[in-house]
């Protein structure tokens, strides 16, 4: 009837893939079997010409008749189609080829398994230094003078702190401790023996200085620093030609102002009140302990 479609039949792909298979096969050995029998006629036209009749046994190649040579590179020709046709075509033919491929991507799906298995496993570890590399990359090296300097900026005098003020020492040891403190030779000499739980790095322009075991000795300010980048604060101690260098380098100073003026050989550098704001300043009083005012004043860069 009129407008009725009519039902197409269905092709099987796989029974279709076989056929053309087969049919392919079929060629191959028809190919084969004519070869063959080309080869059994040339070869014995050939036999006949040169031992049946005699004929040309004058040429020659490589010593052998000429004849000899041509059927031994006939049946070369031969046995190389027989391996393909019934070997290669046989044993690695397109099935073989499918095997092996699936072969070779079921071992790259195992060793991506085993490699998302391994990420999975090392993910935890690599986020959490990530975040730890990240946390450390945020904070920002404080480098930071501490000094005790009288309003005429007297510090020192030979070699010697001018005055003893207990607060004072107290609040250089809470501040420094567990931190490396910076001095120069001189400085360091005037102690009679390195202060604890401190790392002491010393510049001194001396070669061979010696210095007791655990003390770092460098030759510049920028050295000094360099061994100090793992400290998040480091404190420049002295004496006044190194914090005369390291007044460009610092973020932060932490001063005890004493309240009069000294004789002094050695001064602390002036602060210009346009590159360093005042962010903090307690006062301190004369007291039994204390012969002097002073304040104790922190100063940023701004």
């Amino acid at each position: 009837m009129f407008g009725k479609k009519k039902n197409k039949p269905q092709i099987d792909q796989e029974q279709l893939q076989l056929i053309q298979n087969a049919q392919r096969r079929i060629k191959q050995k028809k190919r084969f079997y004519t070869h063959l029998i080309v080869f059994a006629v040339i070869g014995l036209i050939m036999y006949t010409f040169n031992v049946g009749l005699g004929l040309a046994d004058e040429f020659t190649l490589a010593t052998l008749p000429w004849s000899t040579v041509i059927i031994g590179f006939w049946f070369l020709l031969l046995f190389w189609h027989f391996l393909n046709v019934f070997l290669f075509q046989t044993f690695m033919g397109k099935e073989w080829e499918q095997k092996q491929l699936e072969k070779l991507v079921s071992k790259q799906q195992e060793r991506i398994e085993k490699i998302k298995e391994n990420l999975k496993n090392e993910a935890p570890i690599i986020a959490e230094t990530q975040l730890y590399n990240e946390s450390i990359a945020a904070k920002k090296q404080v480098i930071t003078i501490i000094v005790a300097a009288a309003e005429n900026d007297a510090i020192g005098k030979d070699n010697q702190l001018i005055w003893h003020l207990r607060d004072d020492l107290r609040r250089f040891k809470t501040l420094t401790s567990g931190h490396h403190i910076i001095m120069g030779r001189k400085t360091f000499e005037s102690f009679p023996k390195p202060l604890p739980n401190r790392t002491h790095i010393v510049i001194s322009r001396q070669d061979n200085y010696q210095v007791p075991e655990g003390v770092i000795v460098v030759n510049s300010l920028e050295k000094a620093l360099e061994n100090a980048k793992s400290d998040m604060q480091p404190f420049i101690i002295g004496g006044g030609e190194i914090y005369k260098q390291a007044m460009p380098l610092a973020d932060k100073i932490e001063i005890t102002r004493v309240h009069e003026k000294f004789e002094a050989d050695t001064f602390f550098p002036k602060i210009d009140a346009s590159v360093w704001k005042k962010t903090s300043d307690t006062y301190h009083a004369k007291d039994e302990n204390h012969d002097h005012e002073f304040s104790f004043l922190t100063y940023v860069k701004k």
